[in-house]
């Protein structure tokens, strides 16, 4: 939202250094809905900038490989590429814990 926002005027250079002044960026649940053409980009952007710089955390419950699902295979190929490179990766497999839980009724409450 934050570089849609910039692209207006043109700004979103500025947008991502005030982002990457954080020596932390995490980006959460990549691929979880559709991702814009101006998003994908935007993101590309921000991996980009950061890369070698800062470090960056991304969630996602999309294989690096997929990601060309969600933007164009270049801009996929590019991001995924710095994103790697240095990287460590933690894969997760199972249940979700959530649906689990839910489904045993533990942490739901009754409505009165």
């Amino acid at each position: 939202m934050l570089l849609r926002r910039h692209r207006a005027d043109d700004t979103v250079t500025k947008a991502i250094a005030r982002v990457l002044r954080a020596d932390l960026v995490i980006v959460d649940d990549i691929g979880l809905l559709p991702v814009a053409a101006d998003a994908a980009e935007g993101l590309y952007r921000l991996v980009d900038a950061a890369y070698e710089k800062r470090s960056v955390a991304i969630s996602s419950n999309l294989h690096p490989a997929g990601f060309d699902e969600l933007m164009p295979k270049t801009l996929a190929t590019a991001t995924v590429d710095r994103l790697l490179h240095h990287a460590h990766i933690c894969q997760t497999s199972g249940e979700s814990v959530r649906l689990t839980q839910a489904l045993a009724g533990q942490g739901v409450s009754p409505l009165s």
